[in-house]
């Protein structure tokens, strides 16, 4: 087999095209490099170790937790500590098991199988990917008919390393496969201001650092939002202001993009108001909130609920969404009274 890899998405990550774009220059290399996630990255460090000590591939692992917190960069941060190739797809692009077949049979020893949204594999590809995680086996099936048979392909030693931000709809069999479990959490403000600083010196923007807390401040705790406001921060600043990114100029920046001072962008906005003004305040069901706004309701599960309930913004309920009183206090309105709950001593006590 030719050392040379087949296509763009099978190549190692120094190597892959997007590395060598803005993408890839603020992406962190090696563990050393990323920020945040302490207690994770200290867990993942000795399993690394532990690998690169006995000579062996890693174990599996799958990483879950919102978008935006650096699953997919953590993916290239392991197989450069490895110092082994990566190879990455997505649940959805892999709609049949001889596609998932197809690059199972083009992995060598070592390498990394990083699948993002791993929870929307189908079925007939979970059951070809059972027996290569755990046995590093192949089972295909080999003609039609009464003639048909199995045939079993033994697979190189390798890696499956899982991205989902809903690990609830991983199938039971799929996940006790991985070896490792992480969650990523939101980082806190600290680690999004290094993040931000660590960005503006690779992007070679002049920075105060009251401008990277307020970029921080807005940045809803994750990275690539964090990222993403920082080089819009900088466009502004060249274009109205010296080029240099000041708190003023942070400001000015982002309330044109109206995002508030908790991060909160027009979308989340138009939820919690919806909740509020059309749905009385909750409780309401994600598929009438997403009706009600012209939004898909998983955009709203993914993207924006898990900040508003981190911000103790919005309330799960068995009946739905429910808007607290700290969200009618954000957007300036006046919360409904609670009823009085009733005293034990109330009525006929018989």
């Amino acid at each position: 087999m030719s050392d040379k890899p087949t296509s763009d998405r099978h190549i190692a990550p120094q190597r892959k095209a997007e590395d060598t774009g803005l993408d890839g220059l603020l992406r962190p290399q090696y563990l050393a490099d990323f920020t945040g996630q302490d207690r994770l990255k200290a867990n993942l460090s000795i399993l690394i170790e532990a690998a690169k000590k006995r000579s062996e591939p890693l174990d599996h692992v799958l990483f879950h937790g919102p978008p935006g917190l650096g699953k997919t960069t953590l993916a290239h941060v392991v197989a450069n500590e490895m110092n082994v190739n990566i190879r990455i797809t997505a649940g959805p692009a892999i709609e049949r098991a001889g596609d998932l077949a197809a690059i199972l049979t083009n992995l060598r020893a070592g390498d990394i199988l990083f699948i993002d949204e791993v929870h929307r594999l189908g079925r007939a590809v979970e059951e070809i990917l059972y027996p290569a995680m755990e046995d590093f086996m192949l089972d295909i099936v080999v003609g039609k008919g009464p003639g048909a048979k199995n045939v079993r392909l033994k697979l190189p030693k390798f890696t499956v390393i899982g991205a989902t931000t809903r690990l609830a709809l991983l199938t039971a069999p799929l996940r006790t496969r991985f070896g490792a479990l992480y969650r990523m959490d939101f980082y806190d403000l600290a680690a999004i201001e290094t993040i931000v600083l660590r960005g503006a010196r690779i992007l070679d923007v002049p920075i105060d650092p009251e401008g990277a807390t307020e970029i921080a401040l807005r940045s809803r705790g994750t990275p690539r939002v964090a990222l993403r406001l920082l080089r819009r921060v900088r466009d502004y600043a060249q274009v109205r202001a010296d080029g240099a990114i000041t708190l003023v100029t942070a400001v000015a920046a982002l309330d044109l993009l109206e995002i508030d001072n908790l991060g909160l962008d027009e979308l989340d906005r138009r939820v919690l108001r919806a909740i509020i003004q059309k749905f009385g305040g909750g409780p309401v069901g994600l598929d009438t909130i997403g009706a009600s706004i012209s939004e898909e309701s998983d955009t709203i599960m993914d993207v924006v609920e898990p900040y508003l309930l981190q911000l103790g913004f919005l309330e799960r309920t068995a009946r739905g969404r429910v808007a607290t009183p700290h969200a009618y206090a954000h957007l300036g309105i006046v919360a409904p009274e609670q009823p009085n709950q009733p005293s034990l001593f109330d009525g006929n006590p018989e």
